[in-house]
């Protein structure tokens, strides 16, 4: 083992190929053995002398807390934002932020905004918060941006911290809403006690607190981040929200799955919207307000973009339809992270001089079912009455791919449509 070749990172962020037993010489994070032997407990490996840690150094002990100096929830203060985010002006989305509004003075306790990336779902949100809190000067409100190591124990601890929840003083947890969490190493959150007792908080039926948290807005952004492991905590919050006077407003790249058809629909528990590209008038009103060198027609620029707000941006900066930034944007955002069976559906289209019928398009693809709606309503793929049709900006990317397998795709569109 000493002998393989492995890879470690400098702070300047340059890789270094060493053999794996020169690597500790190499490393030095200024970590004591208990926090080494803390961390790995935590990654649920305990396996000594893991070069990932570098040199055990040790420290004076001088240097360390006293006991009992760390306070459960500390830091927590940190992850969320009691303000919306500072955005970008909002060009239109006149209808959208009145279909927010109708939802917060309805009784639906939840709202889902979706969008591919970039297309002004957190913009869009941050607007609307702001002004929300300037004509509810007391709505309680916290807004938690979902990072990839996020964790829905890190969601709920901080939601108890905006609550002011906490072990400083006995009246600050009545309800003994924080025994919930897990207090030992690998124990598990108790999502049914955590969600009764929050339940019993904020009603305050016994009296405890002598007050009921009155209008309280809870906004996640970037939801998707939580995967598949966030599906049980949104479920208790929605639960959560009907009950009390919280209003959730929900904010993903892809659709949600904790909840089903019938909560939109019938039960009247979520609210949805699908975010796409600005209006072809929207995007001439913005046009109108800038400087540009050259004047490109409005309808021009919204057949390129799709009436994407980041690709309006850039021509803003840049004074190019199609700027580099964009192009790039639209790789690594969107069609990178396209399963393969939606990006050969849309290289097919990408081919195509006209609309293709569904039946055609999904027997040249092998696809099996109706037209996926995660393509349909993200704006990437147009159902049009002659057929499917592609964004015009993703045909352009998606036409790079030359020879071969351009070829291909264009017999196997002439087979299914001759």
């Amino acid at each position: 083992m000493r002998s393989k070749m492995v890879l470690v990172r400098g702070n300047d962020g340059k890789l270094l190929e060493v053999r794996a037993d020169q690597a500790a010489r190499h490393l030095k994070t200024n970590l004591t053995l208990l926090q080494v032997l803390m961390h790995a407990q935590h990654e649920g490996v305990l396996n000594f002398g893991d070069i990932r840690f570098g040199v055990i150094v040790r420290t004076d002990s001088a240097d360390l807390p006293l006991p009992g100096s760390l306070t459960l929830l500390a830091g927590a203060h940190s992850t969320y934002h009691t303000k919306p985010p500072q955005t970008r002006t909002v060009h239109g989305r006149s209808d959208q932020r009145e279909t927010l509004n109708s939802w917060f003075y309805s009784k639906i306790p939840a709202f889902a905004l979706s969008g591919i990336a970039g297309c002004g779902k957190t913009t869009l949100a941050s607007f609307w918060m702001e002004g929300m809190l300037q004509k509810n000067p007391d709505l309680m409100a916290m807004y938690y941006p979902c990072q990839p190591w996020d964790s829905p124990l890190g969601i709920a601890t901080s939601l108890l911290h905006r609550l002011s929840i906490s072990t400083e003083d006995s009246s600050d947890d009545p309800y003994g809403v924080i025994d919930s969490l897990p207090l030992k190493p690998g124990a598990r959150l108790d999502l049914d006690l955590y969600r009764r007792r929050i339940v019993a908080h904020l009603q305050d039926e016994e009296g405890y607190r002598g007050e009921q948290t009155q209008e309280f807005l809870l906004i996640l952004d970037d939801i998707h981040n939580l995967g598949a492991e966030g599906n049980h905590l949104l479920g208790a919050l929605l639960q959560i929200a009907e009950t009390t006077s919280m209003r959730i407003l929900l904010i993903s790249r892809t659709s949600m799955t904790f909840y089903d058809r019938r909560d939109v629909h019938t039960r009247g528990r979520v609210q949805e919207l699908t975010l796409s590209g600005l209006t072809l008038e929207e995007v001439a009103q913005w046009l109108d307000t800038l400087d540009l060198p050259s004047k490109a027609p409005a309808e021009e620029i919204h057949r390129a973009t799709g009436g994407h707000p980041l690709a309006v941006e850039l021509l803003e900066m840049y004074g190019q339809t199609l700027h580099e930034d964009w192009l790039r944007f639209l790789d690594e955002e969107i069609l990178d992270v396209l399963p393969n069976d939606r990006r050969e559906i849309l290289a097919l289209l990408a081919v195509a001089d006209k609309p293709v019928p569904w039946d055609s398009l999904a027997s040249a693809a092998k696809f099996d079912g109706l037209p996926p709606s995660d393509l349909i309503e993200r704006g990437l793929m147009l159902e049009l009455r002659d057929g499917m049709w592609l964004h015009e900006a993703l045909r352009a990317r998606l036409l790079r791919e030359v020879g071969a397998p351009l070829e291909k795709r264009s017999r196997k569109l002439r087979e299914v449509t001759d």
